[in-house]
């Protein structure tokens, strides 16, 4: 059975922990929020490339990446193991690995055509990374080393989604991404058909998870922890939960979180307790226009399951 949860965001009071709303800086128009050590959030802004790194106790918001023209940050995930941030060019065809303490980059890459791909999320495996492009049915990969080594920017391979994959043309398919287990198979959401995939990241064959008749419209960035997956439908302002099979083939919406706080949502991670998801606002300002004067910011939801 499918509930939903309404929640009200509070107001903090100064010096409040784990503040329900967190400010971004003015016209920093975030895309990605990944969560890093600790209670650590990092943010990605879609105009610019900009990465800032949040700490969800105390709402303390800091730079990490610089503001670069030409640069654009979407999804974004931290590798633990090498203290790394990768970040996916949205319409540059880029993608980017910098540092994540220091935000200096360590190599960017040239993953799909300037024009005609849109780089959208990213998932990281003991194999290497994964990104998607919403506008063209195909995965990247950056296969990792021995010492989990950057491939060089010729390395980067293309695989070609096929099996049940469809793409509708002149919309946004391929979009939030999320690894089973080791990164054996990968779960995939396209966002205009509301379908999610399972996909094998060797071949690029993708099989349809039975969800029983439900779609997952607007399905943005998702978020795997168990058998539980958590969907961000982002101009429905809510996140919805999906638990899975054993072997992920089948799934069930069993809840929904909604808040008054939310505003377009895009992306979720979590971190203890809470689940946290970027305010991205592109229903009142399109992606990359945000001004001075915009507001943006990181929106604490409860983590249920």
């Amino acid at each position: 059975m499918t509930s939903a949860l309404l929640l009200r965001p509070a107001v903090a009071g100064p010096g409040a922990l784990f503040p329900e709303v967190i400010p971004l800086p003015n016209g920093f128009q975030p895309e990605g929020i990944a969560a890093g050590v600790g209670l650590n959030v990092y943010a990605g802004a879609i105009g610019d490339g900009a990465v800032v790194r949040a700490q969800v106790l105390t709402g303390e918001v800091e730079p990490v990446v610089p503001p670069q023209a030409g640069r654009s940050a979407a999804g974004l995930k931290f590798d633990l193991p090498y203290r790394r941030l990768f970040v996916s060019g949205g319409a540059t065809g880029q993608a980017y690995v910098y540092d994540a303490g220091s935000g200096l980059e360590l190599v960017s890459y040239q993953l799909g055509p300037a024009s005609g791909s849109f780089i959208n999320d990213v998932v990281i495996t003991r194999r290497g990374a994964y990104f998607t492009d919403s506008f063209r049915p195909v995965l990247y990969r950056l296969p990792f080393s021995v010492g989990g080594a950057l491939p060089t920017p010729s390395d980067a391979q293309e695989i070609a989604l096929g099996g049940d994959f469809v793409q509708v043309p002149g919309a946004f398919n391929a979009n939030g991404i999320a690894a089973i287990g080791a990164g054996k198979e990968l779960l995939l959401i396209n966002s205009t058909t509301g379908i999610l995939y399972k996909v094998d990241p060797d071949t690029g064959v993708a099989t349809e998870v039975d969800l029983g008749g439900a779609t997952l419209n607007g399905g943005d960035g998702i978020w795997l922890r168990g058998h539980t997956l958590y969907v961000v439908q982002n101009a429905l302002n809510q996140v919805t939960l999906v638990k899975l099979s054993g072997k992920y083939e089948r799934g069930d919406v069993i809840n929904v979180i909604t808040s008054a706080a939310l505003r377009f949502p895009t992306t979720v991670t979590g971190t203890g307790p809470y689940l946290y998801v970027v305010n991205a606002r592109f229903n009142e300002v399109a992606p990359g226009t945000a001004g001075p004067t915009d507001e943006f910011e990181i929106v604490r939801l409860p983590r249920l399951r």
